[in-house]
């Protein structure tokens, strides 16, 4: 099949720029839409501030950044997309917000073979695709954080999703970005956050009750089980917001009691205590 090389992004938060970045420095014509012009602005802001890090640590040259520049653009306009082979959604991981996306996309695209890919880590894919007239080229490819590092990719059809749009998907995934993907059910949470997110409610529960500071919690799982970074430290990197809403999505569909967001992770998301994005969460952060 043939390769992709218009790719389209909607959403330029942590997740929408990291999949921006790694598409343009695979040699893909990119264009990125948030909603508003400002918006745009600071996602052109966040990938080139992540391309400079990437040349200051050795890992790019400068000719590298500037050739995955020259090939991103910026847009507020859902209708600059219109041709694009290719496109994920990255927006924030509400229900609401990604439908909209969806149903405004399906007006705009104009080829009848475009793949349409969702990047959320918990919403049942077929609820998006059945959003558009063509919920048979509607996937899910879910990234993980940060996007330019880590080598996974979960792919996950819906029950609506044709041969051909899950085979582009895997190809797209594998030979232009050149990440792992595994395939996953289209069950909210998918592989990775059904077992992950327990285990992370697990930690803030254990804080919660007094049981444990949040730095021996950290430290016991990076000392004791050799993880690279301890389950309050991964929230917070995460963002508790985002981790809410994956809890609140697993639970409303499940209904087991180890999804459910426990209080002190509510009241901190209420408070505005996010985690490194917000300068505060389980640690305090440098603005």
């Amino acid at each position: 099949m043939p390769d992709i090389s218009r790719f389209g992004v909607i959403g330029c938060g942590l997740m929408g720029s990291g999949i921006a970045e790694v598409a343009a420095l695979r040699g893909l014509d990119v264009i990125v839409a948030e909603s508003t012009p400002e918006l745009a602005a600071a996602g052109r802001d966040r990938v080139a501030a992540s391309l400079d890090r990437g040349v200051l640590r050795g890992k790019l040259t400068g000719a590298d950044r500037d050739r995955a520049l020259a090939r991103l653009s910026f847009t507020h306009d859902l209708g600059k997309l219109a041709d694009r082979q290719f496109v994920i959604e990255a927006v924030a991981e509400r229900r609401e917000v990604k439908l909209e996306v969806f149903r405004q996309l399906d007006k705009v695209l104009t080829d009848p073979d475009v793949v349409l890919a969702t990047n959320t880590s918990s919403i049942p894919v077929v609820d998006l695709a059945v959003a558009t007239g063509r919920a048979s080229r509607v996937v899910g490819l879910h990234f993980f954080n940060p996007v330019p590092v880590q080598k996974l990719i979960e792919v996950i059809p819906a029950l609506t999703t044709s041969a051909d749009a899950l085979d582009r998907a895997r190809s797209f995934a594998t030979e232009q970005l050149g990440k792992e993907v595994i395939q996953a059910p289209d069950r909210s949470g998918f592989v990775v956050n059904a077992l992950l997110v327990p285990y992370l409610l697990a930690a803030v529960r254990m804080v919660e009750s007094g049981a444990a500071r949040p730095e021996d919690v950290d430290r016991g799982m990076e000392l004791g089980c050799a993880h690279p970074m301890g389950p309050l430290r991964l929230l917070d990197l995460i963002g508790l917001d985002t981790a809410q809403a994956v809890a609140e999505s697993m639970y409303e569909e499940f209904k087991e009691p180890l999804y459910a967001a426990p209080p002190l992770l509510q009241r901190m998301v209420a408070a505005g205590h996010l985690g490194r994005k917000s300068g505060r969460g389980f640690y305090a952060y440098d603005a």
